[in-house]
């Protein structure tokens, strides 16, 4: 009998957190419940920037490989996730477009979810841990 692929909500995700703990375990979380077929990992923005800016390159309208959910960190070294964010609205605003952009941070300060809904309307703020109910509200 052949067994039927799951049904993924999205083709590629990726993860951008300074903590390789918490990337493991979300990475599971997502693979667990079958949200995003690739995940895409990253422990720094600036790393990341440049990776999806490569991606941006590489993607054609038949090989489109670029995550079209994010889940951003805020408190990271050298550049926060505030910074990461408006740094891709800058360098790849034809990508904002067709991409979910999710802070998934420990930060319960109402100031950080304030200035989120400033950067963007559509940006949905989440604390840890990722839970299955928060996937599935994506």
């Amino acid at each position: 009998m052949k067994r039927k692929d799951p049904q993924f909500k999205y083709k590629y995700a990726m993860l951008l957190d300074d903590n390789e703990l918490d990337n493991f375990i979300n990475q599971k979380i997502i693979e667990a419940n079958h949200f995003a077929s690739k995940i895409y990992i990253n422990t720094g923005s600036k790393s990341a920037l440049e990776f999806l800016n490569n991606l941006s390159i590489s993607s054609t309208d038949t090989l489109d490989i670029f995550p079209e959910i994010i889940f951003v960190d805020l408190n990271m070294p050298m550049m926060d996730g505030f910074q990461f964010i408006e740094n891709l609205k800058n360098k790849l605003p034809e990508k904002l477009k067709n991409l979910k952009l999710v802070i998934l941070t420990s930060s319960v300060n109402p100031e950080d979810k304030k200035k989120a809904s400033e950067i963007a309307l559509d940006i949905t703020f989440l604390n840890k841990p990722l839970t299955q109910e928060m996937l599935s509200n994506l």
